[in-house]
């Protein structure tokens, strides 16, 4: 498995692995229309080819030439020295495996001037909040629009610094 920035034809693929990893992770929790409705709207072809143009930003794929088994996004804020990871998401078939932490990594080396890594997460997503606790993150507050403003998806903060 190796990392790599995202192209345009990683598009579909990239759908698949978040509707796959959506539906795995959050149907117990917001349930499966939910799940739907967020995927469909967050996870468009359009929503996903933006990323790859977006300034200060970085858009991975781990890929083993066959199956791209993970996607990290994260961009940097009004404040330079904060990067956001917005996404970071394994097939469940590949989870355990290193590919998430080989993500995060290549994430954490795309923003050298950054001191500080914040995320969001679902507070009832338990092997999440593992993940990110044991690669150094830290809670650090709530939000009550995880994802995207006017969301009302509540979420926990974490944060990382970095250097």
């Amino acid at each position: 498995m190796f990392v790599r920035t995202a192209s345009e034809r990683d598009l579909e693929a990239v759908k698949a692995l978040l509707a796959e990893t959506w539906h795995a992770t959050y149907d117990a929790i917001y349930g499966v229309e939910r799940v739907n409705e967020i995927t469909g709207q967050w996870h468009t072809p359009a929503a996903l080819k933006a990323r790859l143009s977006q300034p200060n930003s970085e858009f991975l794929v781990a890929d083993d030439g066959k199956t791209i088994a993970g996607v990290a996004f994260a961009a940097a804020t009004d404040d330079p020295k904060v990067v956001k990871l917005r996404q970071l998401y394994v097939l469940p078939a590949f989870q355990h495996k290193g590919i998430g932490s080989m993500l995060l990594e290549e994430i954490e080396d795309s923003f050298p001037e950054a001191n500080t890594l914040r995320l969001e997460v679902e507070g009832a997503n338990a092997p999440a909040i593992r993940f990110y606790k044991a690669n150094g993150f830290t809670e650090i507050g709530l939000s009550n629009d995880c994802g995207a403003t006017g969301s009302g998806i509540p979420a926990l903060v974490f944060e990382k610094q970095l250097g």
